[in-house]
């Protein structure tokens, strides 16, 4: 088989950091070395038009991208970013869009079906709750734009059993879907022997703490506000515990105010931006990991990418978390429990965690690689080229 041109068509893709942008970037590092000539096209966040990230060809569409500021990443595409979408959609053998619910997938769903070009697109999350009244919103354009996105795929994967159970509440057609489960970057995921010690120093954390590390944008939906609070009352019961929080976002200063105004900011510290090359480095620190999801998560790749550095997660049990978390390496509790979510952190931080590096490791290697993620994909795509 020659070379396949492939358009990829997200909201949103590095330098800007998140889910979508990381499952995005993974694949197609991987897909340029199995015969794809490949292009991402993408909202323009500050970038040029046109640049390479990693040797991944970027094409960018300007948007309105109000959203952004209120934690919200929906842009809405210009009109004249029209002809754009038109001619990198139309000299590509096969289109892949990201995200049911986004005007790009849309827009990109209508143009592949007019040019006859198949049409792949990934749901990565389950519905967001905010518990306000952008849910109506999300609601409305879920019949609006997420359905019509849906009816007009040619196959539609999703990153999880609980994605695929949202996909089908929206009269997705199940012999369309396919569960192919996110992956983790392997060789920079793993346990790093003798690191503990020095980024502790690093970092002003005595050597007998005990560090629960959680990798999160700042926002609402990923459960913040139910950390701090679970961590205001194990820290109360365990002194010893110290809570990592890498990331920024939207509500970074509430979340700074909220941590003063409890006078846990010795036990609480927020990081701020980690950049990738670094991250590694700081789960290997880390006793265990926190997951405070309030809703939308898919699957998520923090969780994998703890789990590959040996760091066994609890977790709140929402989205597809629980198809990959093993009883033995990790715990699940209810979403927006505070009182559960410190009961499960004062569990961990009387147990015996080390011992379970190496199994932990093991079962990520075998089951959840990128590359055997991408083996799946191409399958997925030869079957409609």
């Amino acid at each position: 088989m020659g070379q396949t041109s492939l358009c990829i068509v997200t909201h949103t893709f590095l330098p800007h950091v998140g889910g979508i942008e990381r499952v995005v970037y993974e694949q197609s590092r991987r897909l340029l070395q199995k015969q794809f000539e490949l292009m991402v096209l993408t909202n323009r966040i500050g970038t040029e038009k046109q640049y390479s990230y990693d040797g991944i060809r970027v094409q960018c569409y300007d948007s309105l991208s109000i959203g952004f500021r209120l934690g919200i990443p929906y842009p809405i595409p210009s009109v004249a970013s029209y002809k754009t979408f038109l001619e990198s959609i139309k000299s590509a053998d096969l289109i892949h869009a990201h995200g049911h619910p986004y005007l790009s997938s849309f827009l990109a769903a209508k143009i592949a079906k007019k040019y006859a070009k198949p049409f792949v697109l990934t749901q990565h999350n389950t519905f967001i709750e905010y518990n306000n009244f952008w849910d109506t919103v999300e609601r409305l354009n879920d019949i609006v734009i997420g359905k019509e996105v849906l009816k007009k795929a040619d196959k539609i994967i999703v990153v999880s059993n609980a994605t695929m159970n949202y996909v089908l509440s929206l009269g997705a057609d199940a012999k369309k879907i396919e569960v192919l489960h996110n992956g983790v970057d392997l060789n920079r995921f793993k346990p790093l022997n003798g690191m503990k010690d020095h980024v502790r120093k690093k970092l002003g954390i005595s050597q007998n703490a005990i560090v629960a590390i959680t990798v999160r944008r700042l926002v609402y939906k990923n459960g913040i506000d139910t950390l701090i609070e679970s961590a205001k009352i194990a820290v109360k019961k365990n002194p010893r515990l110290v809570f990592l929080v890498v990331g920024k976002g939207p509500d970074f200063e509430k979340v700074k105010e909220k941590i003063e105004q409890l006078g846990i900011q010795e036990n609480f510290r927020l990081t701020g931006f980690i950049s990738d090359k670094d991250l590694p480095f700081y789960y290997n620190i880390a006793d265990f990991f926190i997951l405070p999801s309030k809703s939308g998560e898919g699957l998520p790749l923090v969780a994998l990418e703890a789990m590959a550095c040996g760091v066994p997660v609890i977790a709140t049990n929402v989205g597809g978390i629980s198809e990959v978390m093993q009883e033995d390496y990790g715990k699940l509790v209810p979403p927006n429990s505070p009182d559960s979510l410190a009961e499960a952190i004062l569990e961990f931080s009387h147990r015996e965690l080390s011992t379970l590096k190496k199994d932990l490791r093991a079962m990520i290697e075998q089951k959840y690689s990128w590359d055997k993620n991408v083996e799946k994909l191409v399958e997925i795509y030869e079957e409609l080229i």
